[in-house]
């Protein structure tokens, strides 16, 4: 199960969380409407590369990465979005597309835009296309420390 290696971080980290099943969905929009979570509570992991270094983008469902605002929030010459080639192998236990925003747990930079950091609570993928987690903003910023930046936009 994918998710167990998220649950055994939170639980020995003593963080309070819950798990959603829903029925499967691939797009953030549509995984939202399944498991009954407001859209702009809902994080979406995004593969990115910056300078050629893997890192992941979390933002609320309804938005995107403005790629220009990301470029100059980290001070970055490039950044690009990653193929499904590039990261998959980085996440075996998950399904291509809904790993979690714990970039901690994979080595990797984690940057998180200012309007979900706005949230009490925040919910993700947690491995699979069919469980999300859903804990306090405040856990998953003490154990996961990422960069909180502005770097995206409400998608029409």
């Amino acid at each position: 199960m994918p998710v167990s290696r998220l649950k055994r971080f939170l639980d020995d980290n003593h963080v309070r969380y819950i798990t959603i099943s829903h029925s499967p969905a691939f797009t953030a929009q549509g995984i939202a409407a399944s498991a009954h979570v407001k859209g702009k509570e809902l994080a979406k992991t995004v593969m990115v590369k910056i300078d050629g270094k893997m890192a992941m983008a979390v933002l609320p469902a309804p938005y995107k990465i403005d790629f220009d605002l990301l470029k100059r929030a980290v001070g970055s010459s490039r950044v690009e979005l990653a193929s499904e080639e590039e990261f998959r192998s980085r996440f075996p236990e998950c399904e291509v597309g809904a790993m979690p925003p714990f970039g901690n747990l994979y080595e990797m930079d984690v940057f998180v835009t200012e309007s979900l950091a706005e949230d009490a609570e925040i919910a993700f993928n947690a491995g699979s296309h069919t469980e999300l987690v859903r804990l306090d903003f405040e856990d998953f910023n003490r154990l996961v420390h990422p960069r909180i930046l502005r770097f995206s936009v409400h998608h029409e």
